[in-house]
């Protein structure tokens, strides 16, 4: 929806959800765009559905330092080519060419440990943390080499049966070979498990018995039976409840306050909101709402292999092994893609975190370069292809 411009200077557009209000804003004061009296408890998925598109693109290359922990630079002055990355950007705000993309709300550009573009475009506000779908699971797996970092768990531990920390599953009731899951073969997306369509809404119709392990209870227990390895690659919910759920049973004061206090927390990332899942905990396979910011963060902490602003916050050794692809599938480790991009002749290797819609963090590694993107589009959209073929040749050095 576009507001003529006289609406603006009254801000009469408002929106009254959830016992607050929204108000249309446009930066008036060189500032990145925000919302005004945002409530994080509210349903922000619904929330983010009703902003008004801003009358004007916020397009900055040169960052205001908000001192939420990020580094800022200029583009063109500490890196990067800054007419070629104005022009794409330029792109992004123009009308969509079809209704399945060009629908995008931000982009961030990071570059040697700098943030040197921020843009928002659309629903994109700086202070409204855009509702993340799949790119959850990615968080999630940072929250597991958390754990490790913290000695709660161990590396070796990620190739043992999940089974073997989740000490109040009946295991009498258990499909064969439930045994035979590891946390690893979970967050590879290759637990094996397969649940009938019928009985998935059959179990629906009780959700009071898949609170807490009754989740995973019931997928361990109505599966087929679990194959041997090597096992198809599925994308499903499954596979995430599982790590979510090891990770609830191994840290002090459950998942949600973990992930709040020792990965979120350490990174100054409090401007967020986490959906609960039915069984209680925090959900896994989507349902988070990150700040644009935030999310780059991440990008950096696995550029910077692990380490945020010195502290070693996750191993090296356990973003290694996320972070290439296993035998269940050639282009995914832990809840993170993984891809190689050909771009004026030469490949660049990349990790993804992605999200139905098109939430995505790139990261290239051998350029040290993070950019992440927001949209609302019906599918992921030909951001997976378009922004290496525009983004990496700015930051090439000729």
């Amino acid at each position: 929806m576009r507001i003529h411009p006289a609406l603006y200077s009254l801000l009469t557009l408002t929106l009254v959800s959830s016992g607050f209000l929204l108000h249309a804003q446009q930066p008036s004061n060189g500032l990145a765009p925000e919302v005004p009296g945002l409530n994080l408890q509210d349903k922000l998925y619904r929330l983010e559905a009703k902003l008004p598109d801003l009358e004007k693109p916020y397009i900055s290359a040169a960052p205001g330092d908000k001192k939420d922990g990020l580094v800022v630079g200029k583009l063109g002055v500490d890196g990067g080519d800054r007419a070629m990355i104005e022009a794409f950007a330029n792109k992004l705000a123009a009308a969509a060419e079809d209704e399945t993309a060009g629908h995008v709300d931000s982009m961030l550009i990071s570059y040697r440990g700098k943030l040197l573009f921020e843009s928002y475009y659309r629903r994109g506000r700086a202070n409204f943390p855009h509702y993340q779908m799949s790119i959850t699971k990615s968080y999630t797996a940072l929250a597991v080499g958390r754990a490790i970092q913290l000695d709660l768990l161990k590396m070796d531990d990620l190739d043992k049966p999940v089974i073997s920390f989740l000490k109040g599953l009946d295991t009498t009731k258990l499909v064969a070979g439930a045994d035979t899951i590891t946390l690893a073969q979970a967050m590879q997306m290759g637990s094996g498990i397969r649940l009938a369509k019928e009985k998935e809404k059959e179990l629906m119709k009780n959700p009071a018995q898949l609170k807490g392990l009754g989740e995973l209870q019931a997928y361990l227990q109505h599966s087929d039976p679990i194959p041997a390895m090597p096992r198809e690659f599925k994308y499903q919910e499954p596979d995430t409840a599982i790590a979510m759920q090891v990770l609830n049973a191994v840290v002090p004061g459950g998942a949600e306050e973990f992930i709040k206090t020792e990965l979120l927390g350490r990174m100054s990332i409090t401007q967020y909101h986490w959906e609960h899942a039915i069984s209680g905990l925090p959900k896994s396979a989507a349902g988070s709402s990150i700040l644009s910011r935030d999310m780059l963060k991440f990008g950096q902490l696995i550029l910077n292999k692990g380490k945020w602003k010195g502290d070693q916050l996750i191993p090296e050794a356990y973003l290694v092994r996320a972070t290439t692809p296993s035998q269940i599938n050639e282009h995914y480790g832990f809840f993170w893609w993984v891809d190689d991009f050909t771009v004026g002749g030469k490949t660049y290797h990349s990790f993804q975190g992605r999200g139905a819609g098109g939430q995505f963090i790139f990261m290239f590694p051998g350029l040290d370069l993070v950019a992440v993107v927001t949209s609302h589009n019906k599918g992921m959209g030909e951001m997976l292809k378009t922004l290496p073929q525009r983004i990496i040749p700015a930051f090439v050095q000729k």
